[in-house]
């Protein structure tokens, strides 16, 4: 059970994600950040509450909606918004951008562009960790359109067969890109649904709230390191802005856009700190170290150095080199 101290720390974890993605935002409208984006707002208690339940050494791969993944697994927003900016001091030295976030010291193997690529890896994953016997479990999450991807099906027929300690996160947000994929899906939850065909559970839980979140992945990550394989958990949230920059999102209908606002997940954990006597004052006071925090990251990365050209060609294999190798 997640106590006040506890959840609090959660609500600032997920103010300053959306913090950082609002300034993700507003760099681009100033064309700060070349390319284009896909922000998570709106998401990030599924990021948020699954880390929380998680280990530290536990495997986490996401799709290029990732910012809210790779800040939940340890990367500042400082280093974030300097990678979206292309700039030296970037997670990835501005080799990756926004679609690429990827924090391996922390097990945050990767942000990945092609939708369902990194369901297999993730199945790759928990097999070496089974293998090693290390108890360490993988977690892949993607969107609800990648149900309909042949790597989904494909990762938890492999999964379940091998009896993997892998966890399968669908971020059901209602749209694959601009199509609603409750009109091309043939079951009414795309990817809890489709579990029954594979032997392996599959359970529906409320996206926006952090508490909930934390608990059923708590729940299903101790069932994978039992050995009693994997899961499938559809977490059910609505992104705030379009499938991209380019997206301005008109296809939405006004009065559904109303109703998922009013279940904001900052809004749900909020409630829950009243309800569990939290202050009103606290959370506002986390709003702004978290708000001061990210500022300050503007600033630090708006300063940062372009990257050096002669490290374009750096950390392309293992050992850190490009040689060509047969």
């Amino acid at each position: 059970m997640t106590n006040a101290a506890q959840l609090l720390a959660l609500y600032e974890q997920m103010a300053m994600i959306r913090r950082t993605e609002k300034a993700a935002h507003d760099l681009f409208m100033s064309g700060l950040v070349k390319g284009t984006t896909h922000l998570a707002s709106g998401q990030e208690a599924i990021a948020v509450g699954a880390s929380a339940a998680l280990r530290d050494d536990d495997y986490v791969f996401a799709t290029y909606r990732g910012h809210h993944h790779a800040l939940a697994r340890g990367a500042t927003p400082e280093e974030c918004l300097a990678e979206l900016m292309s700039r030296a001091t970037g997670l990835c030295k501005a080799k990756g951008g926004s679609m690429h976030l990827t924090k391996a010291s922390s097990n945050m193997l990767g942000s990945y562009a092609i939708v369902g690529a990194h369901l297999p890896m993730a199945v790759g994953a928990a097999w070496s960790a089974r293998l090693r016997g290390t108890g360490q479990i993988a977690v892949a999450f993607f969107g609800d359109g990648a149900t309909n991807i042949g790597a989904f099906h494909e990762a938890l027929n492999l999964a379940a067969v091998w009896k993997l300690p892998v966890l399968f996160v669908c971020e059901n947000n209602l749209y694959m890109e601009y199509t609603p994929i409750a009109d091309v899906t043939a079951v009414a939850n795309p990817a809890a649904d489709r579990a029954p065909a594979y032997g392996i559970p599959g359970e529906i839980v409320d996206g926006n709230d952090v508490v909930l979140v934390q608990e059923a992945v708590s729940r299903l990550a101790d069932r994978a390191r039992a050995g009693d394989g994997p899961s499938l958990l559809e977490a059910q949230t609505y992104r705030h802005f379009g499938h991209s920059r380019a997206d301005p999102a008109s296809y939405r209908p006004a009065e559904e856009v109303e109703r998922w606002l009013k279940h904001d997940p900052l809004d749900v954990a909020r409630g829950r700190l009243a309800e569990l006597g939290v202050p009103a004052e606290a959370a506002t006071e986390a709003d702004e170290r978290a708000g001061s925090l990210v500022q300050q990251a503007v600033e630090a990365a708006k300063n940062a150095p372009a990257p050096d050209p002669r490290e374009a060609l750096t950390d392309v294999w293992a050992d850190g080199g490009a040689a060509w190798r047969t």
